[in-house]
């Protein structure tokens, strides 16, 4: 229910604590606490450029000021009654409602360190806020790079052209200098010659660390007889790419390393053989880390945008481009935009339990109507593998767009929409997801309401779709039982299908029918939504089966 670009607003409101720490982005993942639970989560770092303007001294940002501290987490599918994330992690220092530990919250490594620090200093470090008072510090790990001696003042000194670093009297003989502190820039100083996602994601390690997980890919413009994707996107000039290497970097001393996931790529192959010690395998890698893979949302879009051109398989078809298909677009806050990829739990149909997966639908060129759901696994053993959907053509599948129409549509929805959009507060509608069930979608998207005073979004409403059925409640669960109710089943086929039928003398079809229906109301009770529309879409599918055979007769 937690669309990340909101979320980060209400993360800044209610967490960030002091004005100097700052959320730079929301990251979704998967814990284990007792069940499978997908969380937001973001870090909570000190850009030197939120320390206020007076108090940016030289001694501030690079000897005091020196690390974020913590992070924040909340289950994507839990609010609070005030419309709020149900943080399960959360203050300074870092206290957790279920079994996870963070014995070292210090970032000092992460997106906003964009300036070099020394540590083990004379003046003690800022660690985090206590009340009325500060706690300090001194760091205690292996970070950076040792500056006691006058040559390496006066080479750092040259180096960041700050004469300060040589006529300082706090450096000690135990002093350390850290710098290329942004992750980003520091995986790409090591390896250049890779290239890297815009999005690295924060993990909780089981040793209590933090840790930052970077997808790198190999890439070249000179694979032979393959369209580069500058024909068919904006983007690099490029006809080749793999996502063959994870690069972790420890949030408190820096270190990189690199894991090649992919060892059957011919580049990083040879990228091996000309660098042997700098790529690791997967076997070296830490479990926890292997349980926080994701599948890379810009190789994601890259391999969507391909295949909705190479889908046709038909060379006059392709000639003619008849077939192309389009990433869509949905509404956000009062927007029309292209849909981004997201994460989420859920069971594949045939499949026996749920797992984290990244999903899209695709549509036809110039035509809202859905044609395809493309999604990648994540969790091993499935890691990597692609799924498509092929919707049928002659019939109606809703795309985004329309279920946003229908939304717009509805008198009593979007009225309420307009009265609260006159009293000083803005409607913000968030990803629309477009989950599979059995036969079937589901279309959920959330509703949030953001005061212009406050900045904070709330969680408000919930719009679920299924079939020709669309309703808008407080919570998912009354939204999910308002549109899944018996009227979903026909009634006039349910009638004349079991008229007259006792338990002594039903048919086979009627006995599947009840039975489909007991589970039915078996996962109702649940909560199971996922089992309770499989079983729905199969008892309808009996009773109309009935139903026809009982007009022939």
């Amino acid at each position: 229910m937690w669309d990340r670009r909101p979320l980060i607003q209400t993360y800044k409101q209610l967490q960030e604590i002091r004005l100097y720490y700052d959320f730079k982005s929301v990251d979704v993942d998967r814990y284990h606490f007792g069940k499978y639970m997908q969380v937001a989560l973001a870090a909570r770092e000190l850009p030197p450029s939120q320390i206020p303007l007076r108090a940016r001294t030289w001694v501030n940002i690079h000897l005091k000021y020196t690390h974020g501290y913590g992070l924040v987490m909340n289950p994507v599918n839990q609010v609070t009654p005030e419309g709020m994330p149900n943080f399960i992690v959360k203050d300074i220092p870092p206290r957790s409602d279920v079994p996870i530990k963070i014995t070292r919250p210090e970032i000092y490594y992460g997106e906003e360190t964009d300036e070099y620090a020394i540590v083990r200093t004379k003046t003690k470090e800022f660690d985090y806020p206590k009340g009325d008072q500060n706690v300090y510090t001194t760091y205690q790990g292996k970070g950076g790079v040792e500056i006691s001696g006058i040559f390496r003042r006066l080479i750092y000194a040259w180096y960041f052209s700050d004469i300060k670093i040589l006529l300082t009297d706090y450096i000690t003989n135990k002093s350390r200098i850290m710098y290329h502190r942004i992750i980003t820039d520091r995986d790409g100083t090591i390896a250049p010659f890779l290239a890297y996602d815009s999005d690295p994601y924060i993990v909780v390690g089981d040793d209590g660390g933090l840790y930052w997980v970077h997808d790198a890919y190999t890439k070249t413009n000179m694979f032979p007889y393959s369209e580069p994707i500058s024909q068919i996107m904006k983007g690099p000039d490029l006809n080749y790419i793999r996502n063959s290497v994870k690069v972790v970097i420890n949030a408190y001393n820096g270190d990189v390393n690199y894991y090649v996931v992919d060892p059957k790529d011919p580049i990083i192959q040879t990228y091996q053989k000309i660098f042997p010690g700098l790529f690791k395998s997967m076997d070296q890698m830490p479990p926890f880390l292997k349980r926080h893979f994701r599948y890379p949302t810009d190789l994601f879009l890259i391999q969507a945008r391909i295949y909705n051109v190479y889908h046709m398989t038909d060379p006059q078809v392709f000639y003619n481009q008849e077939d192309y298909w389009n990433i869509p677009t949905e509404i956000y806050s009062d927007t029309e935009q292209p849909m981004f990829p997201y994460y989420i739990i859920m069971k594949l149909p045939q499949e026996k339990s749920e797992e984290f997966i990244l999903m899209l639908p695709l549509t036809p060129s110039k035509k809202n109507n859905m044609i395809a759901w493309l999604c990648a696994r994540c969790d091993t053993p499935n890691y990597g593998k692609l799924i498509v959907y092929k919707l049928p053509k002659e019939k109606l599948i809703y795309g985004p767009m329309q279920i946003e129409a229908r939304i717009n549509q509805k008198p009593d929805i979007s009225s309420e929409f307009t009265l609260w959009g006159q009293k000083g507060s803005r409607v913000i509608r968030g990803n629309l997801l477009v989950i599979p069930i059995a036969r079937s979608f589901i279309y959920v998207e959330p509703v949030y309401l953001q005061s212009e005073q406050s900045q904070m979004p709330e969680l408000k409403r919930v719009v679920a779709a299924f079939g020709n059925k669309l309703e808008m409640r407080k919570t998912l669960d009354k939204a999910l039982r308002a549109i899944f109710s018996a009227q979903n089943v026909p009634a006039q086929a349910t009638n004349r299908a079991l008229k007259g039928l006792t338990p002594g003398n039903l048919p086979e079809q009627a006995k599947r029918a009840l039975y489909h229906y007991n589970r039915a109301m078996k996962y109702l009770k649940e909560g199971n939504w996922a089992g309770y529309g499989e079983e729905l879409q199969e008892m309808k599918q009996i009773l109309e089966d009935m139903a026809q055979k009982g007009q022939k007769k």
